[in-house]
């Protein structure tokens, strides 16, 4: 596929767990959450049940939704404000160690060549958007759900990023920016970001659990295998706690080792595959 000529109309469409970082990110925010008295050991030790049973046996569309609703029930009635500030406090600690020094190499790639870089995750925004300026990328998209007239979570959705609503989120994008997405990358370690990946001509498998692994076999995509962890601070400028951005009105429920459970470490262990060289393709140079 020929490169389009205008790299401003091209776009990056990272996932954000086990993509461009190692670990769930609702399950990496647990300890501080903890720590502020919104979570209980109970809840921890139960999280951490069920994302191990989960790694290991995987889970129906069916039992994720049922796990979804427990999860925004759960967080009815967190403060929003509190949970952001827990976030902005603590992103530094808890997400600098757990990049993938791939997915940063792949995301300045983007960026030099002119395209803009988007997160697409279906975590919520008071986590995604404060992650998505700590790596320097355009803009986030996330789950965003709804508060009530005091800033609190009411226990439901306003918008869930996910699956085939990821593809909704990237062509409203793509309206907007003028973006072709024939020419466009996205980048997901999951089978239920299939539909994303169909969307753009270069979608890229990383870290792919085993129904990707097929699918993107089935269909030609690459695949690759993001194994390297780097500190943040050795890449990019770190900034104080305090600094880091504060999400936009009706952010997420944010009921981190809870969600974790449903979001966190969706993959079960893939082979290994080879991974094709992904540089051979680079955009036309300008006369």
């Amino acid at each position: 596929m020929a490169p389009a000529d205008d790299a401003t109309r091209i776009a990056a469409f990272f996932d954000l767990d086990k993509t461009v970082i190692a670990k769930a990110s609702m399950v990496a925010f647990s300890r501080p959450l903890h720590r502020a008295g919104m979570l209980t050991r109970r809840l921890m030790l139960k999280a951490a049940w069920g994302q191990l049973v989960y790694q290991t046996m995987g889970a129906s569309p069916e039992k994720l939704e049922k796990l979804r609703e427990s999860v925004l029930q759960l967080t009815k009635g967190w403060d929003q404000v509190e949970i952001s500030a827990i976030v902005r406090d603590t992103i530094g600690d808890v997400i600098e160690p757990i990049v993938y020094e791939e997915a940063l190499d792949r995301i300045r790639a983007h960026q030099e060549w002119g395209h803009k870089v988007f997160i697409v995750s279906a975590s919520p925004e008071e986590v995604v958007a404060p992650i998505a300026q700590l790596l320097g990328v355009d803009e986030a998209i996330a789950t965003r759900a709804e508060l009530d007239d005091g800033g609190r979570y009411s226990g439901r959705t306003e918008r869930y990023v996910y699956a085939e609503e990821k593809v909704v989120a990237i062509i409203e994008a793509a309206a907007r920016d003028g973006l072709d997405l024939d020419h466009c990358w996205a980048y997901s370690d999951s089978a239920t970001d299939i539909p994303m990946l169909a969307a753009v001509g270069h979608p890229v498998a990383v870290n792919p659990d085993r129904e990707l692994t097929r699918a993107a076999r089935q269909r030609g995509w690459q695949v690759e295998q993001f194994r390297l962890e780097v500190p943040l601070r050795e890449r990019v400028s770190m900034p104080a706690p305090k600094q880091a951005a504060a999400v936009g009105g009706g952010a997420a429920a944010a009921g981190a080792v809870a969600l974790g459970m449903w979001w966190g470490w969706r993959r079960v262990a893939a082979a290994r595959a080879p991974a094709p060289s992904w540089q051979q393709w680079r955009p036309a140079q300008r006369r």
